[in-house]
């Protein structure tokens, strides 16, 4: 669907249901619209979407945002700009996100509710640092704004010409997935007016964000809450969420099932988090978090930790992704699934390296088992499908090498 198309759906009142171009998606949306479509929603909540949440460690949901609610999204971003100076009417928007994400939905929603010129990134430019300079050179006179996931920002470093091009931009909105630390102080050696969030479908995408300023002087994490929004951690260090831009629910076969929320208002996300000085810090995934050997350990963080200390030496590690396995002493251990920089890279010595950097970790953090994965990699937005390869795993499709050293360790 195309924002014309989107647009004139909106004029007539409409619901328009947005999906990937995979026909599972396609098929896992008319499912949940189920066979009386979208008409009784429409006569509830007027205008807005139907678009996907989730799909990494948790299942895939439908999930109901009417446009008010993406309209009261775009007017707190437009504050928080106007507090960093930025006029939004002004900027040039660019967009290099898919309209089916709700992060690329929202720089056309908020162009649109600002007045503002919004303009489409071709996928091929930003797939060729080269080719994204040369078609997109940008005008000095007018701010330009960007949002990006991680693997789009890594892409575009790892170019001169992609890094000249990033230096332009008055803010580069960073989210979808976590930030390595390497990544982010690759970002701030060059300059880049970073501003790491945090956000959902269920939220109407962005609730805080941190200001470059900050982020150039070192802060980490995703910010403070914008002004229309409340955060607090709940049981599990779970971030809470209250607002009045919340999901109404998800659909089910037809049935919109209500969104969860406590008595006065606030919504459990899936992400643990902690709330520091500078604002909101995520942990990783609750659904993703393992209990090992009587320890709460979050894979995310250490797989951020572990790839920053093979930058740091030098590792030829392409990627790396960390999942539990159930192991009969710890309750879970940890698995590690490796991608060498390239197939020819010695195998033995670049695990042997890796469990190195480890060997001080916590028992319960340390890696029990370590896989060669050639094929390992995100799927669409830099999101890991840890299903997936948890999957990939258990059909023991990876050349398995089991640390002598984990065969020792005994559970805390």
């Amino acid at each position: 669907m195309t924002p014309e198309q989107l647009q004139k759906l909106w004029d007539a009142g409409r619901l328009a249901a947005l999906a990937g171009p995979a026909a599972s998606d396609q098929q896992a949306l008319a499912a949940a619209i189920g066979p009386d479509g979208l008409g009784p929603l429409e006569d509830r909540w007027g205008p807005g979407v139907v678009l996907g949440s989730g799909g990494s460690t948790g299942g895939r949901r439908w999930c109901l945002q009417p446009l008010a609610h993406l309209q009261a999204s775009a007017s707190a971003t437009g504050r928080w700009l106007e507090g960093l100076g930025l006029d939004p009417a002004s900027c040039l928007h660019l967009n290099s996100l898919p309209l089916h994400h709700v992060s690329g939905l929202l720089p056309w929603v908020r162009a649109q509710h600002w007045g503002a010129c919004h303009q489409r990134l071709d996928p091929a430019w930003m797939r060729d640092p080269a080719l994204l300079a040369a078609a997109d050179p940008l005008d000095p006179g007018r701010p330009a704004l960007l949002s990006l996931v991680p693997t789009q920002l890594q892409r575009l470093l790892a170019a001169a010409e992609g890094v000249v091009w990033l230096q332009r931009l008055a803010l580069i909105w960073v989210g979808g997935a976590p930030l390595p630390p390497a990544l982010a102080e690759r970002a701030r050696l060059a300059g880049l007016r970073l501003a790491p969030c945090y956000g959902a479908t269920e939220t109407a995408a962005m609730v805080c964000a941190l200001a470059p300023e900050a982020f150039l002087a070192g802060a980490s994490g995703c910010g403070a809450p914008l002004g229309d929004v409340e955060l607090r951690l709940g049981a599990e260090q779970a971030v809470e969420v209250r607002c009045e831009r919340l999901s109404p629910g998800w659909l089910e076969a037809g049935r919109l099932q209500p969104l969860p929320r406590t008595a006065d208002g606030w919504w459990r996300s899936g992400d643990a988090g902690r709330l520091g000085p500078t604002g909101l810090e995520l942990l990783g995934r609750l659904d993703g978090a393992i209990h090992s050997g009587g320890e709460t350990v979050f894979p995310e963080v250490l797989e951020q930790r572990l790839a920053q200390l093979a930058q740091a030496a030098g590792l030829p590690l392409q990627a790396l992704l960390l999942l539990p396995i159930d192991d009969p002493d710890w309750g879970q251990r940890l698995v590690a699934l490796v991608r060498p920089d390239s197939p020819q890279q010695g195998w033995e010595e670049l695990q042997l390296a890796l469990q190195q950097l480890c060997d001080s970790w916590p028992p319960a953090e340390r890696p029990g088992r370590w896989l060669l994965c050639p094929e390992l990699a995100p799927a669409e937005l830099g999101k890991w499908q840890r299903n997936h390869w948890r999957a990939w795993v258990d059909q023991l499709k990876a050349v398995e090498v089991v640390s002598p050293a984990s065969v020792d360790v005994e559970p805390v």
